[in-house]
């Protein structure tokens, strides 16, 4: 049975924009894209030391995948990619997360869906509301636009069109 995963990609390492595009690319693999934002730039948050910005977007996919099997696929595209994790919140080539999977609400090891610190990142939720303001937190009931409205601080630019 299908379900749509909502992703929330990000880099601040290298060719940014090229690396959301292949990113995205290879998430192909995983079911069909039926949605990709446009990019985002970000400062860094939550970040101990200074670091470039991100670029961002969201993407959703349509998959067959359970959320282990899904969150291992991402995993694998991000070490493909380059993504080393030598410090904690530190700068990466790319980075996957798990937003939504459905309406599913999942607590395994190392895997927590809805994603449980969305409500406090604008780079997250502005382009997850571009793709569909109006999906909403199975645990809290709040539309994706609602957690956007009150979230306050943090930069986020759209970028005109995507890849610049």
């Amino acid at each position: 049975m299908k379900k749509t995963v909502y992703l929330s990609l990000g880099s601040n390492l290298g060719d940014r924009a090229a690396n959301l595009e292949e990113a995205l690319r290879r998430l192909e693999a995983l079911g069909y894209v039926a949605g990709k934002s446009a990019f985002y730039e970000t400062e860094p948050v939550e970040v101990e030391r200074e670091q470039p910005w991100f670029l961002n977007c969201a993407a959703a996919i349509e998959t067959e995948l359970m959320p282990k099997q899904f969150l291992e696929q991402t995993l694998a595209i991000e070490l493909e990619m380059g993504r080393r994790r030598l410090e904690k919140k530190g700068p990466r080539t790319i980075d996957i997360d798990i937003i939504f999977f459905g309406n599913a609400v999942v607590e395994l090891p190392g895997l927590t869906i809805p994603h449980p610190a969305m409500q406090q990142r604008r780079f997250v939720l502005a382009p997850l509301a571009e793709l569909n303001p109006a999906l909403r937190d199975p645990v809290t009931g709040q539309s994706v636009a609602e957690m956007l409205t009150q979230l306050r601080g943090q930069v986020v630019r759209s970028l005109p069109t995507r890849g610049q």
